[in-house]
């Protein structure tokens, strides 16, 4: 089923030609003219960041592309909170934040699933922000309250909750509280019959292997360094494959294996390369290079 409701060429049209933009103007730092074209005549549908990038643009709200004859105002609340999946991906915390200003009144968003992911993200953002890591965590303690009680095994959403939870206290340099509740989120999942989205393992691991490096606890920290990197071989997935080997590389350097640790830096290198993040490449060059000149 498309994110977008059946008249979306129609409604993008008539939205284009209303603000009196032509095909080439409205595609600027979007997508091509062609693209647009094939939109509008329903060859192809946008992605959901493009089309956010056109309801701005076309200074419409997101929903106004979805056909409310349709009635699928359901997938219009997924299209949002993977939206706003793809910005923490990205790390742009401020668009994250003005995507809930714009929805946390909206009707849609009452339900508790829905009310809970906006809640959760704006916990995030309140630390990324505005570094109040107190009112950060009380934000993401009241998202896990909503649907999780004590006694309870955690679900993988309340795992994800968690593991933000784990990941704020390592940024903030509250390490041994990062490691307790990087390995409960870890014990947890292994509970559940099945996970959904395999990355949650790939966080969890990175996260802790993180917290147990800065501790100084490297022997450790390439345990879950390990763990992660054959994840991320057996379900071929590339996310944060490279910062795995970083990390690892990083640790053998640290543990005086200064070959070793080359090699996985090299890996690093070459694993973000391939994923076209030349910016992290070239930092982890210059790493490198620093590290192994003081070893």
């Amino acid at each position: 089923m498309s994110l977008v409701g059946y008249n979306f060429g129609k409604i993008l049209k008539s939205s284009r030609v209303f603000k009196g933009l032509t095909e080439e103007q409205l595609a600027a730092g979007i997508c091509s003219e062609e693209d647009i074209i094939q939109f509008e005549k329903e060859e192809k549908y946008p992605t959901i960041d493009q089309l956010y990038k056109m309801a701005l643009k076309l200074e419409v709200e997101l929903n106004h592309f979805f056909d409310i004859a349709s009635t699928d105002t359901y997938n219009y609340a997924i299209a949002v909170t993977e939206l706003i999946k793809k910005y923490k991906r990205e790390r742009d915390y401020a668009a994250i934040h003005e995507i809930i200003q714009k929805e946390q009144d909206n009707p849609l968003f009452k339900h508790t699933s829905f009310d809970q992911f906006l809640v959760w993200h704006q916990g995030i953002c309140i630390y990324y922000l505005d570094k109040d890591k107190q009112k950060s965590i009380s934000l993401l303690d009241g998202a896990l309250a909503m649907t999780h009680q004590e006694q309870d095994s955690m679900t993988e959403r309340e795992i994800e909750i968690l593991t933000s939870m784990a990941i704020i206290e390592k940024d903030s340099g509250n390490l041994d509280k990062a490691v307790e509740l990087f390995l409960s989120a870890l014990n947890q999942l292994t509970e559940l019959p099945q996970v959904q989205d395999s990355s949650i393992w790939l966080r969890i691991l990175y996260g802790l292997a993180q917290a147990l490096s800065k501790l100084e606890r490297y022997e450790e920290s390439l345990i879950y360094c390990s763990k992660g990197i054959d994840n991320c071989i057996y379900e071929e997935n590339m996310y944060l494959f490279g910062e795995l080997y970083y990390q690892s590389g990083m640790n053998f350097i640290k543990l005086g294996k200064e070959n070793k640790g080359k090699e996985y830096l090299e890996k690093a290198v070459m694993l973000f390369k391939l994923q076209k993040n030349e910016k992290f490449a070239s930092l982890v060059e210059t790493e490198m290079e620093k590290l192994l000149k003081y070893c």
